[in-house]
């Protein structure tokens, strides 16, 4: 699933004045083996072994890896469009079966970790169809490509130098590591630093294997969501209705009330859906704004963005957790549309010249932009649900 290196989102995109040594010439492929022999070097200063070293002999230049990092745009998708395709009947039947065959597996996780099995079966089944989809990509060929590369070079450095550790430990062998485009590395398809970092051997075999080793794999992602704040027995996403006359400011991320605020507002559960007994704190989530699909998102959730910061992969991970857990199908809202993927590129660019920060024009809306719409909706006077709609397009063409 990661055609477009997702879990990288949760890193921050450094600049090349991290690494001045090659910032003049990394859009040069020709200084990439003197690179790459200065990065062996560093690789050894750091106490690698030769024999991991030795896996860096001979790597070549990847221009493909390069172009697919400059394309991504699986996100400009809205949340029905990507659920739909994501959250499809095969993966909750097969999802459905993983769990009853693996019961004991799930049960010593979550005796250990505090994690349910949805959670850890929903990435499974995103991020590689259960491990049927890996990749076959050469990894440390992508690594070092985009460690060289301009744009993010000190992310994808750590990245490789992680690689080596992962070797050095015995976990896998170079052979061993492919996967996609952006070197992400087994079956929930963890960064080289989250492999090194969180990785554990939960069958006892003397390796971290998250390639092959199914308990290895569940208890290293259950490992790294328990590090990224997960909290044992508490809810992620509970699915809601909302009235027409709701504040829609109050429907934001950065905005909690306890659930008992809330429906003091008019928020009611959507059948088939339970709100939880005590009275959590939870944020009004409305992925396609007040005419879609309404979410209450508790803490849990914030630990899916932490995973993957692309608001939609979040929200769909988190769902399909819950409809593993027994939840019906999401409702459709009454008339959810999204802007066309070039009219949310003239929308950014509108409200960048406004002075809001949107990032780059990239048709994709993240909370960056979510936040930009919400603070124009409120100076425009409009219902403030910080999502962008052919109303705010034109009014924002009219320059009023």
């Amino acid at each position: 699933m990661r055609k477009a290196g997702l879990q990288l989102a949760t890193f921050l995109a450094l600049t090349v004045s991290a690494l001045p040594a090659f910032a003049a010439s990394c859009k040069d492929a020709s200084g990439f083996p003197a690179w790459l022999e200065s990065f062996k070097q560093e690789a050894a200063q750091k106490g690698h072994s030769p024999q991991a070293i030795a896996a860096l002999s001979g790597l070549s230049y990847a221009p493909d890896v390069v172009a697919k990092d400059r394309a991504q745009n699986v996100f400009s998708q809205s949340f029905l469009e990507f659920s739909d395709r994501m959250v499809a009947k095969y993966r909750m039947q097969k999802g459905a079966q993983l769990i009853k065959q693996n019961a004991k597996l799930f049960d010593r996780i979550q005796k250990d970790y505090g994690v349910p099995a949805p959670v850890l079966v929903g990435f499974w089944g995103l991020e590689t169809d259960f491990g049927v989809n890996l990749g076959d990509m050469p990894t440390l060929r992508s690594l070092a490509t985009l460690a060289y590369d301009c744009r993010r070079p000190q992310l994808f450095h750590d990245q490789l130098m992680a690689a080596l550790t992962v070797i050095d430990r015995g976990d896998l062998t170079a052979a061993e590591m492919k996967g996609p485009w952006a070197g992400e590395l087994g079956q929930v398809q963890f960064l080289a630093t989250h492999y090194r970092d969180f990785a554990v051997d939960y069958d006892g075999d003397g390796r971290r294997d998250l390639i092959k080793s199914v308990p290895d794999v569940l208890a290293s992602a259950a490992n790294l969501l328990v590090h990224e704040g997960w909290q044992a027995n508490q809810p992620w996403l509970t699915e809601v209705r909302v009235p027409e006359n709701l504040d829609w400011a109050q429907a934001d991320l950065q905005i909690q009330h306890p659930i008992s605020t809330w429906k003091k507002m008019g928020v009611t559960v959507a059948p088939g859906s339970h709100l939880p007994e005590s009275d959590l704190k939870a944020s009004l989530l409305l992925p396609m704004g007040r005419h879609g699909p309404a979410f209450l998102a508790y803490q849990n959730y914030r630990v899916y963005l932490e995973w993957n910061q692309s608001f939609i992969y979040a929200t769909t991970a988190a769902y399909y957790a819950t409809r593993l857990a027994g939840a019906p199908p999401v409702g459709r809202g009454n008339d959810a549309k999204q802007l066309p993927y070039k009219d949310v590129v003239e929308l950014q660019k509108l409200l960048a010249k406004r002075g809001h920060d949107v990032g780059k024009a990239d048709g994709m809306i993240g909370a960056g932009t979510r936040a930009a719409v919400k603070a124009m909706q409120i100076e425009l006077g409009m219902p403030a649900d910080s999502y962008p709609d052919v109303a705010l397009l034109q009014r924002l063409r009219a320059g009023t």
